[in-house]
């Protein structure tokens, strides 16, 4: 190769954001492309323009900072030792063991988790995480060539900022390399695996940022706030009633089906696809839910109980507006609103009401397991899972009808809707 005229250096490399095109001398050059259209840089990748036979042409060899200036030019130089001895590097390359890179593997891992995921939402979360994070950095790699090094150049720059969604990244990045490693395309540790691993080198997700639990309701407030909720009118205020007669999640509520309940035997099963767990959820259903279930027509062409008033699902913002209504009514009677009891005293949310039906469950001496089973929640084996659903159904029957009378004040949790004019 004929001597390299003065080009880039390391610092430049690393200086340089303008899009366009950097000269290294002999054919290689430093691309940046445009910046993104969420206003970050353009991503830095290596080229060699090259002549192989009588054609000319442009050959990728990765991006940085990845592959280095320095191992940007030993490709090069290696590419253009080919090419005069009458080769063609492209075709050396190709006939090697086709390593696929990051993305080419998370694309095939994505189209298998899709089977698993309980809706497009999750799939799209899933690829999102990968593409603003991981794929930058990892994305043209071969995923023989990705070491802990690598991996800890995708997570330290948001750890301590976004924790949560670094955790979560971490998660999906594993899962990714674990596919290739089945694929027999690496060996050895997942350089994103915790344990032993990652776990030595970042600081615990538990310590970064600790768990905030989702604000909830005093118990003790809990009969007088479900009063207020019963003065309102609308799909949505029904709605909220439901999650909080059968501690179900917002989304389990908000797409329930009529198909999903039998009225004569109060029960409502609701399909492993729409649960969290990914399991069946059986949900006995107390006086109370059965009175506002009857009380509701059955009009709905799509065969939803909560339809939206445009047909479809209800949006989960529709149910956390009533409850920041009953909140903003509160304040202005009291100056204090429904607020969770310990601090920081903010105000309650949908979700917390779960919670507010597991310190209710506590306080009134239920075990422990009923009020996990009724929350949807995994407990023992999947035998003893089986087992719990099936065997414990009328005890947590019993637990639902207390909270029922508790909630609404009667014995039977009549469904008596009062209508402010």
């Amino acid at each position: 190769m004929p001597p390299r005229a003065e080009g880039l250096t390391a610092a430049t490399c690393k200086t340089k954001t303008e899009p366009g095109r950097y000269s290294d001398g002999n054919g290689l050059m430093l691309i940046i492309d445009k910046p993104r259209a969420d206003g970050r840089a353009g991503a830095k990748r290596w080229c060699q323009r090259l002549t192989i036979g009588n054609k000319r042409r442009d050959l990728g060899l990765g991006s940085y900072p990845l592959v280095s200036l320095a191992a940007a030019r030993e490709r090069a130089a290696e590419n253009a030792r080919i090419a005069r001895g009458g080769g063609d590097p492209t075709v050396q390359r190709d006939e090697a063991p086709t390593i696929p890179t990051f993305a080419e593997v998370a694309e095939m891992k994505l189209d298998q988790k899709r089977k698993e995921l309980s809706n497009e939402k999750h799939a799209k979360q899933w690829r999102s995480t990968l593409e603003d994070h991981a794929f930058p950095v990892l994305g043209d790699m071969r995923v023989d060539e990705i070491g802990v090094d690598e991996v800890l150049a995708v997570l330290e720059p948001i750890w301590d900022k976004t924790n949560e969604t670094a955790s979560r990244l971490r998660g999906r990045i594993e899962n990714v390399l674990s596919y290739a490693a089945a694929r027999k395309w690496r060996s050895g540790l997942n350089p994103a695996q915790w344990r032993g691993n990652l776990d030595q080198l970042l600081a615990m997700p538990s310590k970064v940022k600790p768990v905030q639990h989702q604000p909830a309701l005093a118990v003790r407030d809990v009969p007088e706030w479900f009063k207020e909720l019963r003065k309102r009118r609308g799909v949505s205020s029904w709605c909220l009633e439901f999650v909080a007669l059968t501690w179900c999640r917002s989304g389990e509520a908000r797409g329930a089906e009529w198909r999903e309940i039998d009225l004569e035997r109060a029960l409502w099963t609701i399909p492993a696809a729409r649960t969290k767990t990914s399991t069946e959820h059986i949900v006995p259903l107390s006086s109370g839910a059965i009175s506002l279930l009857r009380s509701i027509p059955m009009t709905s062409k799509s065969g939803l109980v909560f339809e939206g008033a445009r047909g479809g699902m209800l949006s989960d913002m529709a149910l956390s507006s009533v409850m920041r209504k009953l909140h903003a009514e509160k304040v202005e009677d009291d100056g204090e609103g429904w607020r969770e009891s310990q601090k920081p005293n903010r105000p309650a949310v949908v979700h917390g009401l779960r919670s507010t039906g597991r310190d209710w469950a506590a306080i009134n001496g239920y075990p422990r397991e009923l009020a996990e089973l009724a929350l949807g929640h995994r407990i023992g084996s999947k035998v003893e899972q089986a087992y719990s659903r099936d065997s414990l159904a009328e005890r947590r029957r019993a637990m639902m009808e207390g909270w029922s009378e508790f909630l609404t004040g009667t014995k039977e949790g009549g469904h008596l809707r009062i209508v402010v004019g």
